[in-house]
């Protein structure tokens, strides 16, 4: 079961680096999935939207970095402190009265597994 977990935690953060990598290489694009609506149109809001970019990215860096060092139980606490960042932008889109769709389909989503595959790592490393 180790394995399948490890293989999710490896998809995980994958996952999130392709996300993040989308947000700085078109973050209006990208943003229409968010669950919320486009900030106003001006210079500078490209580069606040790759903000997120660049979390992703260290996030996903950051789970990649236990795998690669075998720490399975370390690999699931940061899975499990890190589903907060999905968890509460599903809360500040439901808060914003934005798309429930995307809060729940996909941040949503993404928080449960984030947990799911967390507690077995956790509690069946060596």
């Amino acid at each position: 079961m180790l394995w399948f977990a490890n293989g999710a935690g490896l998809l995980l953060a994958l996952a999130i680096i392709a996300i993040g990598t989308g947000y700085i290489a078109s973050p209006t694009t990208m943003m229409r999935s968010f669950g919320l609506p486009l900030p106003e149109d001006g210079p500078n809001v490209a580069w606040w939207l790759r903000l997120k970019g660049i979390r992703d990215i260290v996030a996903g860096l950051l789970v990649l970095a236990f795998l690669v060092w075998g720490a399975e139980r370390e690999v699931g606490i940061v899975l499990l402190i890190e589903a907060m960042i999905p968890a509460g932008d599903m809360l500040l889109i439901l808060a914003a009265k934005g798309s429930t769709k995307s809060a729940f389909g996909v941040h949503g989503l993404t928080a449960v597994i984030m947990v799911l595959v967390a507690i077995p790592m956790m509690i069946w490393a060596d």
